[in-house]
């Protein structure tokens, strides 16, 4: 489908890389727009610029003065200044001070407020500056309101008539729930509904349920997370509305930026390599002991986790298998922040196991790609995963993945078949400590077998996870989405 007529898009987000970044949607904002402007379309993205976005540091330009923005019973006076992504990619910031001049970017009580005057704003800037869009591709639930406008107060504006809604969910966690006041702050108060069939968003307005309700389509990061999000143990008290849309939802992997990850010629690591010499990757290894302070020994398998400190990442497992784990003698390196309980968990085994463990309380750029290019499996034990980029990230440096088989991790890393010689990491499907162990040591058993084990890091190095793959399905959508916008449905 990609040599049809090139899309006009516009994406909507909170937070882009490398202007902000709370959480993985500003990676994935920041890196999509590259790949579909290599496959020929125009695309342009609107943010708020807050406190944390520096107009020199960035050298954003002044795009429009002053325009004016209808917050119904107020109206609202922003201007909009431009900066650029890859490329020359357009990345217009509205510059409202009273609403994004704080110093975080979310946990506000007036977030709904924020991030409405945000897409309206981002929606009369594009008329401004006469620049229609076919497509308006919504993150998240900071900008689930647009594809409600699109059938409401935009529904017969000519502008914006024939342009279709894309609506992706990265987190389900965060819905956006305010009281039933937002929607006269949204001016669809007369167009409102509540959820009467679900009880807990009985008396609430359910920003995220109003874009998964009004899009013309709606995407997530795995094809795995697609379907688990119909169920109730995914779905987040959502799962009865994605059902009645599950038609229109398609799962679509993030992808990784092949830039920025390529183990060729990472500036970070002591020494660049592919799949062909990936002998070079002990000296690697030894990098990343020596700066861990463990013992260099290149015999020793070496685990490694990047990751929030949280039970959703899995810690909660590992914390019941540390020992057992560590008297199989490997070494195991942790970066990341977040709960203390298990900062001091790794602190208490640093002290019993200082040959063996070594955590950085920290996130550090530098010492994740280290930790990459160094280690010789990688952990991610989630018990959730939308999509994940840390397995894919890690088999492209020659990391060998240990996954729960939920999500994206089910979606991109298949259990080593013996028999076969197929597959590309551990797994285990049912979230239990024991379940992990067997799998690293399933894992540890291999890789006393540096010949097959070689063969696992070449499979996992040779595995597509670019973003130009995820980019042709994101075009596909797009035009099924325009196809549904046009039929009216």
């Amino acid at each position: 489908m990609q040599c049809e007529s090139p899309l006009k898009i516009l994406i909507l987000a909170a937070e882009i890389v490398p202007f902000v970044k709370v959480g993985g949607l500003a990676d994935v904002v920041g890196a999509l727009p590259k790949a579909l402007q290599a496959l020929g379309h125009d695309v342009r993205l609107a943010m708020p610029r807050y406190r944390q976005v520096d107009p020199e540091r960035f050298q954003l330009t002044p795009a429009l003065d002053s325009i004016t923005v209808d917050m119904n019973k107020f109206q609202a006076k922003v201007s909009v200044r431009r900066g650029t992504i890859g490329n020359d990619i357009p990345v217009y910031m509205i510059d409202a001070p009273r609403f994004f001049e704080r110093e975080n970017v979310y946990g506000y009580t007036d977030d709904g407020e924020r991030f409405i005057l945000f897409c309206r704003a981002a929606l009369e800037a594009m008329r401004a500056l006469d620049w229609s869009p076919d497509i308006i591709h919504c993150n998240d639930w900071h900008t689930g309101i647009v594809p409600n406008w699109m059938h409401t107060i935009y529904r017969h504006d000519p502008f914006y008539g024939g342009a279709a809604t894309v609506y992706t969910i990265h987190n389900l966690a965060y819905h956006g729930i305010f009281g039933y006041r937002i929607l006269e702050v949204a001016g669809v108060a007369a167009n409102g509904f509540l959820y009467p069939q679900i009880a807990e968003l009985a008396n609430v307005v359910d920003i995220m349920g109003r874009g998964i309700l009004f899009a013309d389509a709606i995407t997530t990061v795995s094809e795995r997370y697609a379907q688990e999000i119909l169920t109730p143990a995914f779905g987040e008290k959502l799962d009865h509305l994605l059902r009645s849309r599950k038609d229109r939802l398609f799962g679509i992997l993030n992808g990784i930026d092949y830039e920025e990850w390529n183990p060729a010629n990472d500036r970070y690591i002591a020494a660049t390599f592919d799949s062909n010499t990936l002998e070079r990757r002990a000296e690697n290894k030894r990098a990343l002991q020596q700066q861990a302070h463990l013992p260099i020994r290149p015999d020793v398998p070496l685990l490694a986790m990047i990751s929030r400190l949280t039970d959703q990442k899995g810690f909660d497992l590992l914390a019941q298998i540390a020992h057992p784990l560590l008297a199989q003698g490997v070494q195991f390196v942790v970066l990341g922040i977040g709960d203390p309980h298990y900062q001091e968990l790794f602190q208490s085994l640093e002290q019993q196991y200082p040959e063996q463990v070594a955590s950085f309380f920290t996130f550090n750029t530098e010492l994740a790609h280290r930790i990459y290019s160094g280690s010789d499996m990688f952990l991610m034990p989630s018990r959730f995963e939308p999509c994940g980029l840390g397995q894919m990230i890690a088999m492209r440096y020659g990391s060998v993945p240990i996954v729960h088989s939920v999500g994206g991790l089910a979606d991109t890393v298949h259990e080593y078949d013996p028999r076969s010689g197929e597959g590309n990491g551990f797994t285990f499907t049912r979230y239990d400590p024991w379940e992990l162990f067997a799998a690293i040591v399933r894992a540890l058993e291999l890789y006393r077998f540096p010949d097959i084990w070689r063969d696992l890091q070449r499979r996992g190095m040779a595995a597509d996870y670019s973003w130009h793959a995820s980019a042709v399905r994101y075009v596909d959508v797009y035009r099924n989405a325009l196809a549904f916008h046009q039929q009216g449905k």
